[in-house]
């Protein structure tokens, strides 16, 4: 019976404080926002949005939880190395990706890297 009890309240403890079980969905729902954000960049084909789009996947990643977010730094760092080191673009626009990426993650305004005229639909 006291073995029991103990591990009723060492449940509770764990779910109340950590909620950790929900991290596995939270960074599920999260790598589907950045693929969201990635696939309206694409559709929307829209000069100089590129650092819009990073950020917005970022905000709606991170805004699912814990496990969003780590899913969203994941994500955007293993693209941007790829990008880095695949495709040869520079350092510059590497690191204003990753300031983008930040800026989201953090819950920053995204207007500053709407591009004028962008359809509402984004």
């Amino acid at each position: 019976m006291k073995v029991c009890l103990a591990v009723l309240v060492l449940c509770w403890a764990v779910g109340a404080q950590a909620q950790w079980y929900m991290f596995p969905v939270e960074a599920a729902r999260g790598a589907g926002d950045m693929w969201t954000a990635y696939d309206d960049m694409r559709e929307a084909n829209w000069k100089n949005s590129d650092k819009y789009f990073h950020a917005r996947g970022n905000r709606d990643a991170a805004s699912r939880g814990p496990g969003g977010k780590w899913a969203a730094e994941v994500i955007s760092n293993a693209r941007e190395w790829w990008q880095g080191s695949a495709s040869g673009r520079g350092h510059e626009d590497t690191e204003a990706d990753q300031e983008a990426n930040r800026w989201g993650r953090d819950g920053g305004d995204l207007s500053k890297y709407r591009p004028k005229d962008l359809p509402e639909k984004y």
